[in-house]
This record gives structure tokens, sequence and C-alpha cells, in this order.
């Protein structure tokens, strides 16, 4: 019997280590069999709650009483030494770990800046990149897509967007994929480097505002809200930074993943690139980056799903779970990857007011980066058994470390 088929409790609770999120989907659908919601115990031994189905992951998204404001949490968040809701020394200060209204000053603020139409011209630049990567690449042989092109292309794009100057990227590229890895010891070390070089950046764009985004956050003033603070303004960099690259970088490797498990549908996204789009969000239904959303905590005693949850319990919404629990426009099997899906329904960008800012910018990203490689990689395959590959071992990001391809550019 394999591990998923077992119960999935130990000692009353699911324990969501590394084995259990190098197998996630399999796990989860156990769990989902046995209610949609269960008690869990995540990194760094925090217990809690985790939501599995759909309908009530919407509902826990979107409830009232489940806020982003840890002070009922804050006795057991501080024992296990937890600091990324933090300010200065994690994400906070910024709209993802905030509540209404200072929510809805951030939110408004930060969308002035990081407006649809600044998303939208990025797409030549983004083609640009993605050719400019497999250009790099050898005619043929092997390679790891994540070193070679999942992870640089998003990093050039995030950091040309805010403004963060060459000389700063390399320690970006490694600061931010160690953020959200909670349970590494690099974990604080990042998010001090990441806050500093940021920081740093900001009082540059006070002094020199430059055609940027992170300019544009400075400056942008609204009469009902006023300004960002420095404070406001490094954590929203830095939301954006960390958000803004880890998530896409591990979309492209999930859904590249999966095409390549599945040679029948990226035989089809080959032969029907008009299929791009809408294939990108069956990979956010099927196998999202964004594993589990980011804690909420009880303000007051709820039940969810008939459950008793008390006053000062995280609870974390299983987004890649739900989006397998989501109903569909059509019937099948939510278990499989299917690229004509029409309409792929998921909960990978949230719900609610904490809604992803940055969706249009991931999805663009993953469409032209996905159309870009199949049609200039025609030959693309696995060079070790997919069994073989080490997942991220920690936090809300599932992905796989590297992706170890042969290939033969055309």
């Amino acid at each position: 019997m394999s591990p998923h088929q077992e119960h999935p409790y130990r000692d009353g609770r699911v324990v969501i280590d590394p084995a259990f999120k190098a197998d996630a989907p399999a796990r989860y659908a156990r769990l989902r069999e046995l209610g949609p919601i269960h008690p869990a115990e995540f990194h760094l031994g925090l217990k809690g709650w985790v939501v599995v189905g759909y309908d009530l992951a919407r509902e826990a998204l979107a409830h009232p009483a489940l806020l982003k404001d840890a002070t009922p949490a804050a006795e057991a968040l501080a024992a296990a030494g937890y600091v990324l809701h933090k300010p200065s020394v994690g994400l906070g200060a910024q709209m993802m770990e905030a509540d209404p209204p200072e929510h809805t000053r951030l939110r408004r603020l930060a969308a002035a800046a990081f407006t649809p139409r600044r998303t939208a011209e990025l797409a030549p630049r983004i083609e640009q990149i993605a050719h400019s990567l497999i250009d790099a690449l050898p005619p043929a042989g092997e390679a790891d897509l994540v070193e070679a092109f999942n992870a640089p292309l998003p990093a050039t794009v995030i950091a040309e967007l805010l403004g963060i100057p060459e000389e700063h990227h390399r320690n970006f590229r490694r600061w931010s994929a160690q953020a959200l890895q909670v349970a590494s010891p690099d974990h604080r070390t990042a998010l001090a480097g990441l806050h500093a070089m940021l920081a740093g950046l900001v009082a540059d764009k006070r002094r020199d505002p430059r055609d940027d985004l992170l300019s544009a956050l400075v400056a942008v003033r609204d009469e009902e809200d006023g300004r960002l603070t420095e404070e406001e303004l490094v954590g929203t960099a830095m939301m954006l930074v960390v958000a803004g690259h880890e998530s896409t970088v591990n979309l492209l490797g999930n859904a590249l993943l999966s095409l390549l498990q599945h040679p029948d549908q990226l035989r089809l996204l080959r032969e029907r690139p008009d299929l791009t789009a809408g294939a990108v969000e069956e990979f956010l239904r099927h196998d999202t980056s964004v594993e589990r959303s980011t804690s909420r905590y009880a303000a007051e005693d709820i039940r969810l799903g008939g459950v008793p949850v008390p006053r000062g319990s995280m609870v974390v919404v299983a987004l890649g779970s739900a989006g397998r629990d989501a109903p569909q426009a059509e019937t099948g099997d939510p278990a499989v990857l299917d690229v004509s899906r029409p309409g792929a329904r998921h909960l990978a960008f949230g719900h609610g007011i904490h809604y992803c800012l940055g969706a249009p910018l991931a999805r663009l990203e993953a469409a032209i980066a996905l159309r870009v490689l199949l049609a200039r990689v025609p030959e693309l395959e696995l060079a070790v058994p997919a069994d073989s590959l080490e997942w991220i071992g920690s936090g809300i990001i599932r992905g796989v470390l590297s992706l170890p391809v042969r290939y033969r550019v055309g």
C-alpha cells in the first residue's frame, strides 16, 4: 500500500513535511476523500488547519473572521521562530499580510503603479528574453531547465520591471529562491539580504527616479491614501520579488514536467499553440506552484465545514488541492491533465480581497515562455526518471529543484 493510501494522520493530524510535498497531489486526494478540512502540522512544528476542498477553500479565503492579523497566534509563532509575517525581518508591511482598512489602502496604492498597461507592455521583452535563453543553449545535449530557462526568465522580468541593477541579479535570484523555504537554514539570511538590498534601492529611486515600477511605487500618491511609507515600499517590493519570481519559476517547472510526463498533451500543445493561454489555466489547476495560501488566523471561534476552529488557530488553504476538486465546465477526471480543457477553474491566484495582484503578469510570462520553448525546441524529454526528481521541501511553493532534460534546438 502506498503512503497516500494509508490513513494520512500522524498523531492525530496531517504532517506536511518534505515527503508529503513530494507526493502532494496524491496525498491531498486522499485527504479530500476523508473531508474538506483537517488538523495539520506545518513547517517549524506550527499546528493549525488545512482546507483541501474547493467549496470550503473559497469560503475560507473570504471568511470575515479569518484574518492576516497574527496577534491571536503570536505566542505559538514566536515559540516556533516564525518571522515571515513580520516587517523588517519578513514579508510584513505589505498588502498580503494586512487586513482592511490597511489592506485596502496598500493594495490601491500598489495597483496605481502596477497597472494592467504596464504588464501588457512587457510582452515583447518577455519574448525577447525567452529567445535569448534558448539561443544561449548548445544546439543539443542535456540541461537543467530550471537553471537554464525557468528561473532566469521571470527573474530577469521582475528585476527589470522593478529596476534592480544587474550587479544585484545574482544575489536577488538566490535570495528570492530561499526566502519562502522556511525550514531552510538560509531562510532568514535570504530575507535579511533581500530587505537590505531593496531598502537601498528604494533610497536610490527616491534620489534618482527612473522609468521602473519601484520608482513608480515611491512616487505614487492618493488623495485619500497618501503615500507608501519606507517600510511599506520595501515590504511591497519584497512581495513582488518573492511572489513574482518563485511562483512563475515553479509554474513553468510544473507545467513542463507535466507535459514531459504526458507526451500526448505535449504533442497537442506543439501542434496547437493557440491552446497555450488556456493550457496555462490548466497547469494552474492541475499542479499549481503556490501549493498553499499564506496563513490566516481565526479572530474568534468559528466553524469551517462543520469543524470547530478555535480563536487563534492558523488556517491554510491548499490551493493545489482545491484545483483538483473544482467543478469544471465539462465532465472528466480532474486528476488528468487536459491542455484543451475549456475554462479550467482553480484557485491558484487565491480568492477574495487577497487575489493575486500579479496574476496577469504570471499568466503572460508562462504563456509566452511555453510557446517560445515548445516552438524552438522540437525534441525535449526527461533525462532522469521522474521519481528521482527532488522537490522543494518546505513552505508554500511546490516545484522541483532541478529539471534535467535532453533536448535539441530546432
